[in-house]
C-alpha cells in the first residue's frame, strides 16, 4: 500500500471521529444531526438528477436503507445524550464488525478464521472494559450504542444487496441520501412538532459544516478504496476509535484514563482483525 493510501485512510478516520465529536457538542443533537443531513441532500440531488434512476428491484432497498439510517441517527443521538464520545464511539464502531461476524456465523453458518475469532474476543473484551469499573459508560448509553451498531450493520447489509440490484452505485447512493434527507426532518417534526432552521444563525452553519465533514469522510475513504486494497484500508480506518478518545479529551474535556485508552485500542485492534481482508 502506498503512503498516499495510508494517509487517506487515516484522514478518513480522523474526519469520522471529528464529525461525531461535533455532534456530541451540540446543545440539541437531534436538531444538529438533522441540519447536518441537509449537506448530504444538497450534494446528492444533482447526482440523483444526472443519473438514470436505480433499477426497480433496488427501490425497496433504497427506502429501507434510508429508513435505517434515520434510525441510526436517532439512536446515535440518544447514545451521546447519556455517554461521552470516548465511551460511545468505540462501542458503536467496534460492534459493527462484531455483529456482522457473529451474524454470519449464527445465521449463515459461516466459519470463523483465527483472526476473526481473535477479533471477536478483543472487541468483546474492549467493550466490557468500557462498560465496567470506575469511569464506566452508563448502561443506557451502552445499549443505545450497541443498537446503533446493529442498525449500521443492517443498513450496510441492505446497501450491499441494493447496490447490486440497482445496476448503478452512484444513483443508488444519491437516492438513499435524498430520501434520508427527507425522512430525517420528517422524523424530527414527528418527534418535536416543528423544525426551526435560521440560516443566519452560526449554529446552523456549524451544523452544515459538520455535515460536510461527514461527506468528506465518506469521499476520502472511497478515494482510498479506488487506490488500494479494501481490507487494509478498512482496518486502518478503525483507528478512528483511538482518535475519538483523544479528540474527546482535547476538545470536549473528557477523561482520558489509561484504562479508556487501552480499551479503545483493544476495540480498534479487534475491529482490524474482523475487518481485515488481505
Amino acid at each position: 500500500m502506498s503512503t498516499t493510501v495510508i494517509a487517506l485512510a487515516l484522514f478518513a478516520a480522523v474526519l469520522h471521529a471529528s464529525w461525531n465529536a461535533f455532534l456530541r457538542t451540540g446543545a440539541d443533537r437531534l436538531w444538529t444531526v438533522t441540519v447536518m443531513s441537509f449537506s448530504g441532500t444538497l450534494v446528492a440531488i444533482p447526482f440523483a438528477l444526472l443519473h438514470a434512476p436505480p433499477a426497480a428491484a433496488a427501490w425497496p432497498y433504497v427506502v429501507l436503507s434510508a429508513g435505517l439510517q434515520v434510525g441510526y441517527s436517532v439512536f446515535l443521538v440518544a447514545a451521546y445524550r447519556y455517554g461521552e464520545l470516548g465511551q460511545v464511539y468505540p462501542i458503536v464502531r467496534g460492534s459493527v464488525p462484531l455483529l456482522v461476524t457473529l451474524g454470519g456465523y449464527f445465521l449463515a453458518g459461516q466459519q470463523l478464521s483465527v483472526p476473526e475469532i481473535l477479533g471477536v474476543a478483543l472487541v468483546a473484551g474492549g467493550i466490557m472494559a468500557l462498560s465496567l469499573g470506575k469511569g464506566r459508560a452508563s448502561t443506557i448509553s451502552i445499549l443505545y450504542a450497541l443498537a446503533t451498531g446493529a442498525i449500521i450493520a443492517a443498513y450496510a447489509t441492505v446497501d450491499a444487496i441494493g447496490v447490486r440490484a440497482s445496476q448503478d452505485s452512484g444513483a443508488y447512493t444519491a437516492w438513499v441520501l435524498v430520501l434520508y434527507g427527507a425522512l430525517l426532518p420528517a422524523t424530527f417534526v414527528a418527534l418535536r412538532g416543528r423544525l426551526a432552521v435560521d440560516f443566519g444563525a452560526p449554529e446552523t452553519w456549524k451544523a452544515l459544516g459538520g455535515g460536510l465533514f461527514a461527506l468528506l469522510a465518506y469521499g476520502v475513504v472511497v478515494a482510498a478504496f479506488a487506490l488500494g486494497p479494501a481490507g487494509p484500508i478498512t482496518a486502518i480506518r478503525e483507528t478512528s476509535v483511538v482518535f475519538a478518545a483523544f479528540i474527546g479529551r482535547v476538545f470536549l474535556g473528557e477523561a482520558l484514563t489509561p484504562r479508556r485508552v487501552g480499551a479503545c485500542a483493544v476495540v480498534a485492534l479487534g475491529a482490524i482483525c474482523l475487518g481485515y481482508r488481505a
